[in-house]
């Protein structure tokens, strides 16, 4: 009998400690939040773009990416921008300018000037297009277009990239990025 209750004394003791354990530890901060990942910026149709040609002034110069997704540039002419990112763009020019014995050893630096603009529609008061700018999110998106509704939903936004063909819904919280040529859609609430 003196075992029994030694025993559950000790077993009680040992629950204490997991008990305590679990209390203390943070098991909410290890779920994953529902969260978007961006991948690497990739050049695409309306984006305005600035290529130095270091030491060449003439192939120095602002340029925006046509329909097409090509940019015509001085002396090597059409190049293929849309769907590479900036440093690979910028490789191709760099060979291209190799290639055409134009320079032996050159050095290109491209920077994106004016990123393709998002779009924002539905429960907010002023829908449409609007430029994007770096470090956007969600709920400056909808600051842009006057702020929600008061039939919008605040919890949930559903955004479709620009090289996507479906929209995926995500919960919405003040750090959720947008990247350019997105589509917003804040849906409108249940009751």
């Amino acid at each position: 009998m003196r075992r029994l209750s030694m025993l559950a004394a000790l077993m009680a003791a040992g629950l204490a400690i997991l008990f305590s354990a679990i209390a203390t530890h943070s098991w909410a901060a290890e779920q994953p939040e529902a969260h978007r990942v961006i991948p690497e910026y990739h050049l695409g149709a309306s984006d305005k773009i600035r290529v130095i040609t270091f030491g060449e002034e003439s192939l120095t110069g602002e340029f925006f990416i046509g329909g097409s997704g090509k940019v015509s540039l001085p002396l090597i002419g059409e190049q293929q921008a849309a769907g590479l990112s900036v440093s690979e763009f910028q490789r191709e020019v760099e060979g291209a300018l190799k290639q055409g014995d134009i320079l032996k050893d050159p050095h290109v630096s491209v920077e994106v000037l004016t990123y393709r603009p998002f779009y924002i529609l539905g429960e907010v008061q002023k829908p449409g297009e609007y430029p994007f700018s770096n470090g956007l999110t969600v709920v400056n998106a909808v600051a842009t277009a006057n702020g929600f509704t008061y039939r919008a939903n605040t919890k949930r936004v559903f955004i479709k990239r620009a090289d996507s063909t479906e929209e995926q819904e995500f919960p919405l919280t003040s750090t959720m990025p947008v990247a350019p040529g997105d589509t917003i859609r804040v849906a409108e609430r249940f009751f």
